[in-house]
């Protein structure tokens, strides 16, 4: 079903002999510069009922008339799978997203993502880039993601991003014993030999991660992590670059540590544990349409809860 985009508005007079395309981006402000360039271009933006370039110049005074005809912007299909709505609305979606799910089609992965799943639930999000994913989870990385439903949501969601607005709080499982929280500031970019891991490196974007200690056990230890920037593996990256990989890690991990007269339960747990037990259990945002500060929080899912509880145990055995 086709979605049009309706937009109507005066230039201020304050805005004379600024750019049209930079105009429209200040009284557009929900929309990228890019999208209202590309319907200027499309001959969707009417001023004075006249088609103009995004380069001329306004006076003032102008009527604009956007009137849109949005295009499909993913071609993955939908697919009937199973999807956890924390919440949602005409603008949001947020979703708990399970372990083992692909939140992004890939060369690996064309279909069985999360996005396959989404355009199922809402289908409106085919008009949207990237059906309205705005941050991403890895594959075996278990917790809250938000989804943009419009286009204005989506260029919102991204400030945010891009601002360092989001909350987002993480549960961990690393291993070694931790004496103290504290604050990783590293850069992380592409391995300079396996392209397909990240790490710290002087040519990497700035990264910082937050970590504090919610609980100690023998040989790990339970942290609680907030990212002030998101970075591709970032937890996981700046985790082992501290040498307190996350358990589970299959990238990153390094070698299995099971403590010393560790009974067969944990050992075996230990053994078998073979994501990394890192969970997004918190996320907070500006509500795009509303400007209401929003959050929500997830509790730990089923495998790392039995982690915790396995790992008490051992701890209350030695005590």
């Amino acid at each position: 079903m086709p979605v049009t985009e309706r937009l109507s508005s005066l230039i201020p007079l304050a805005m004379a002999g600024m750019r049209l395309d930079q105009a429209l981006a200040e009284l557009f402000s929900g929309y990228s510069r890019a999208r209202l360039q590309q319907w200027i271009r499309n001959g969707q933006v009417m001023v004075d009922a006249r088609q103009w370039r995004p380069k001329d110049k306004v006076s003032g005074g102008e009527r604009v008339e956007i009137v849109a005809a949005l295009e499909e912007e993913v071609t993955s299909q939908p697919q009937p799978i199973p999807l956890t709505v924390v919440y949602e609305d005409e603008a949001l979606l947020v979703i708990n997203k399970s372990a083992g799910l692909v939140v992004h089609p890939a060369a690996g992965n064309p279909e069985g993502t999360m996005l396959n799943a989404l355009l199922h639930h809402a289908p409106e999000l085919i008009h949207v880039p990237r059906a309205g994913i705005v941050h991403r989870l890895d594959k075996d990385t278990s917790g809250l993601l938000v989804v943009a439903r419009t286009l204005k949501a989506q260029a919102h969601l991204v400030e945010q991003l891009q601002e360092r607005a989001f909350e987002r709080e993480y549960e961990a499982v690393a291993v070694g014993v931790m004496t103290a929280g504290g604050r990783v500031d590293a850069p992380i970019g592409r391995h300079p030999v396996d392209r397909k891991r990240m790490a710290v490196t002087a040519s990497g974007k700035e990264a910082v991660t937050h970590y504090r200690v919610a609980e100690r056990f023998r040989a790990h230890t339970h942290v609680k992590v907030r990212l002030e920037t998101g970075r591709t593996h970032q937890i996981r990256v700046h985790m082992a670059h501290i040498h307190y990989p996350l358990l589970g890690d299959p990238v990153y991990g390094g070698r299995l540590r099971i403590p010393r007269d560790s009974g067969a339960g944990l050992a075996d747990t230990l053994r078998h544990f073979k994501r990394q037990a890192l969970h997004a259990a918190r996320l907070g945002l500006v509500h795009p349409e509303s400007g209401e500060r929003m959050g929500w929080q997830v509790p730990l899912p089923d495998d790392m809860a039995a982690l915790l509880g396995i790992l008490r145990e051992d701890r209350m055995s030695h005590e």
